[in-house]
């Protein structure tokens, strides 16, 4: 027996996510051959970049076919449906498999006041079909979905707001905090998604309003960490400081980020500092930091660690078990994307970890970018298998497909 394999055996792992069979136990021959298919079509980058912009066009000129081609292929995959009542399925199919939903409506790039007001409604009736299901604990939502992009940058930026800006941006805090009451007072978390950093100041102050308001002595409102920025993980420290401070609870969400390249492009193009890690060697080592940070302080803050990074979710297990922590703390959670990673999600699930799909919902029409950035994540220039695929295809030949 080598060193290696007796250092396993001494300390083995506390889940596997190289096993299929629990991973895709929940999907039939059928569904199983049917993501197959859709993962296969997005390995193919020529196809997903000709597919989005025939996509984007025919649902402009209103092509009835081209809606139901998108319904039953990629939308099926990773939204959980039209409605909040067409999510209802998929939620108790999650739950069934010891699995949470964190609901987010994916109508994006809104505009105007009338718009912003029924992105507020829409959460706020989300809430309210989460605090009547239990396997839903939480929803998400974007400022920039409640605010004018062009405000929330102008605050960032300026010291000065005229009456009219002041008007507007008190139309922005009554949404903020109308989500929020309700939130508490239905006992529902509520994540608020990092975006750019030219408005990120901005919401990491709404966030904080709202997080000394309402959570008080527990955890409603989460702020989200994207630990590829350079100083994220210093910013997740101070704000652990001030809540212990001020007396409220941190909610903390991690993540790696989503905008590296528009970070880069405009860091260069305006001649500032990049806001971004040199390497994502460095990203990993900031991201499991900060995880190492919340389950040490797991007693006095929330966290989830929301990632599709198998070793920062590996890291996270081995924590709690080594710490006695019971796997399912409500303030230690992992949350992965719908129809993603379902290799990590449902064997932490089986493990009894506290895991869930991150489940969007809305029109077709409107969850489009949100899926085209799905597929472009998932194809690849040189054409190999993603991750997702490999794993796809491993469960096929394991039953003989």
């Amino acid at each position: 027996m080598n060193t290696q394999e007796k250092d396993l055996k001494a300390d083995p792992l506390p889940v596997d996510f190289s096993n299929t069979e629990i991973a895709f136990s929940n999907k039939t021959d059928k569904a199983l051959k049917k993501t197959a298919f859709v993962f296969s079509t997005m390995n193919k980058k020529w196809m997903v970049d000709i597919a989005s912009n025939l996509g984007l066009f025919a649902l402009k000129i209103r092509l009835p076919f081209v809606e139901r081609i998108i319904k039953s292929t990629i939308f099926d995959q990773f939204v959980g449906g039209t409605t909040l009542l067409e999510c209802q399925e998929n939620i108790d199919h999650l739950f069934a498999n010891n699995t949470l939903t964190i609901l987010d409506y994916g109508a994006e790039a809104k505009t105007g006041e009338a718009a912003f007001n029924n992105t507020m409604n829409e959460c706020i009736r989300a809430i309210e079909f989460a605090a009547d299901n239990a396997p839903v604990p939480i929803i998400s939502t974007k400022i920039s979905g409640l605010a004018r992009f062009g405000l929330l940058e102008h605050i960032q930026n300026s010291d000065s707001l005229d009456s009219k800006l002041r008007s507007e941006y008190r139309n922005v805090l009554k949404r903020i905090d109308a989500l929020c009451h309700v939130a508490a007072e239905k006992n529902v978390g509520i994540f608020f998604d990092a975006e750019e950093t030219w408005i990120q100041d901005t919401i990491d102050h709404l966030v904080l309003l709202m997080m000394k308001r309402y959570n008080k002595g527990r955890a409603i409102v989460y702020n989200t960490f994207q630990m590829y920025r350079t100083d994220r993980l210093s910013f997740l420290f101070d704000s652990f400081d001030l809540a212990k401070k001020e007396g409220f609870m941190l909610g903390a969400k991690l993540v790696r980020g989503a905008y590296m390249e528009k970070e880069r492009e405009r860091a260069e193009e305006l001649n500032y500092r990049d806001p971004i890690n040199p390497s994502k060697e460095v990203t990993d080592d900031m991201y499991n930091t900060a995880v190492r940070f919340c389950v040490d302080n797991y007693l006095e803050m929330a966290s989830c660690n929301a990632s599709h990074n198998a070793d920062s979710a590996l890291l996270q297990a081995k924590l709690i078990n080594e710490k006695g922590i019971p796997k399912n703390h409500p303030h230690l959670n992992f949350c992965q994307l719908y129809g993603m990673s379902d290799a990590m999600t449902f064997n932490l699930a089986h493990a009894g970890y506290n895991v869930a799909k991150y489940v969007p919902y809305g029109a077709i029409k409107e969850v489009i970018p949100y899926l085209i950035r799905r597929a472009q994540e998932n194809s690849t220039v040189t054409g190999d298998m993603s991750r997702e695929y490999k794993m796809i295809k491993s469960e096929m030949n394991r039953r003989g497909l």
